[in-house]
């Protein structure tokens, strides 16, 4: 009769090491996924934030530089892809993420050039509200670099935690899938070239 309660007693603690295991196992997976999703949100709202300035740059420059027209309808035409882009972090993939990447460089070199255009016109240069608007742009930039770079770290570390064994069964079970990384666009490992 002992023995039987003492076996009884092995298979309860049996059992609730494994419940607990499972439980601790999964809810870290849907802790690092949430993650991966608030990281996400910081990378969009930031995006939001560049795209929410150039109308007000836009305006500042057209003052000043009416002829550069096609200029000024290119950052317009980039800013309308972007943010007609939206993309939910379950329908986060390589795919989308390459897509994003595409229309976010597109609506960067559009930006670029208008900021280019600030070299011909000394006035618009010396405009207070062009200048205050680049300095906010320019950070703004940084700041998605900052996210995105930070989306990239939670990012690993969620694959990470579904890869590793014996997690990747569980994860594989509940249908964790791997996230994408953001990774450097084309060109970005050559030095541009200047010259004088």
């Amino acid at each position: 009769m002992k023995k039987g309660y003492i076996i009884l007693i092995i298979i309860a603690v049996i059992v609730i090491g494994i419940f607990s295991w499972f439980k601790g196992t999964y809810n870290s997976l849907v802790t690092l996924e949430e993650g991966v999703s608030a990281q996400w949100s910081n990378v969009e709202n930031q995006y939001q934030r560049r795209t929410d300035l150039i109308p007000n740059l836009v305006n500042t420059v057209k003052g000043y530089a009416e002829h550069e027209q096609s200029t000024l309808d290119a950052v317009t035409s980039a800013r309308a892809k972007a943010t007609q882009m939206q993309i939910n972090v379950d329908d986060l993939n390589e795919e989308t993420l390459a897509r994003l990447n595409a229309v976010q460089g597109e609506l960067s070199s559009a930006l670029s050039r208008l900021m280019a255009i600030s070299e011909n016109y000394p006035d618009l240069k010396a405009n207070e509200n062009f200048r205050d608007l680049q300095a906010q742009l320019e950070g703004t930039e940084n700041r998605i670099a900052v996210e995105r770079r930070k989306f990239n770290d939670t990012a690993r570390g969620y694959n990470t935690a579904i890869r590793q064994f014996p997690r990747n069964i569980l994860a594989s079970m509940f249908g964790f899938e791997k996230k994408p990384y953001f990774e450097a666009e084309s060109g970005a490992e050559q030095a541009p070239e200047v010259q004088f």
